[in-house]
């Protein structure tokens, strides 16, 4: 853990928390992105529409904002191929259909209204996310 840098974490971890508190509270929504993302495609009520769309929009700006301000913060991953990084995507859609919901969703607003289903959710996601790990690395001998 050589990249460990607890004050950034904290500070990711205060803003999400404080967006997903904004969120329920104005909108009366769950932060889950991959309900959010869904719901652009799925709905027809145009501000339904409006407010995830800007909701996705406000991410992915952010991202490229802190990049811009700590570019050293970011290491570009060289000869990675692209086929597991499809291979991961697919898997995890898949596994955020199946668990209803994703970590952000069932993580951090779920556990948060101590749902027990979103409980039970995040625990299966980082048992599953340790197991991979622990496989890929020790079993097989990769480092990624």
């Amino acid at each position: 853990m050589e990249n460990f840098t607890p004050y950034s974490a904290l500070a990711g971890g205060v803003l999400l928390g404080i967006s997903a508190s904004l969120l329920l509270l104005f909108n009366g929504r769950i932060a889950g992105i991959s309900g959010i993302l869904s719901g652009v495609f799925t709905t027809s009520n145009s501000a339904e529409k409006v407010w995830r769309l800007l909701f996705l929009l406000g991410m992915v700006v952010a991202g490229f904002t802190y990049q811009l301000l700590f570019p050293d913060s970011f290491v570009e991953r060289e000869d990675f191929p692209l086929s597991l990084l499809l291979i991961g995507a697919f898997i995890v859609g898949f596994g955020t259909r199946m668990g209803g919901g994703c970590t952000s969703g069932h993580g951090v607003c779920g556990i948060g209204r101590l749902s027990k289903r979103s409980i039970i959710a995040t625990v299966v996601f980082m048992t599953s996310g340790v197991a991979t790990v622990y496989v890929i690395r020790h079993v097989f001998g990769a480092v990624l």
